[in-house]
């Protein structure tokens, strides 16, 4: 699964020359909003389990590996 913005990052990527400038000005700014897109998913999720909304059905891992093993933050 992909978030938004790994979506739109893609998108850039395979539809805009990404010689010219705009468009390799347009994916930086992408890739500096992922890691705030991260922390604000993290945020509501930390968020969700303190309001008891969210159990902690997959052991004791932490928001962010969660977040990391559903969105495949490591695959580049």
């Amino acid at each position: 699964m992909k978030t938004p913005m790994q979506e739109l990052l893609e998108w850039i990527r395979t539809t805009l020359p990404m010689d010219l400038e705009t468009p390799r000005m347009i994916e930086q700014k992408i890739e500096s909003m992922l890691e705030k897109e991260k922390e604000r998913m993290c945020g509501f999720a930390e968020y969700t389990r303190k309001c008891g909304f969210l159990s902690d059905q997959r052991g004791l891992m932490t928001t962010e590996e969660l977040y990391d093993q559903t969105f495949n933050t490591k695959e580049k």
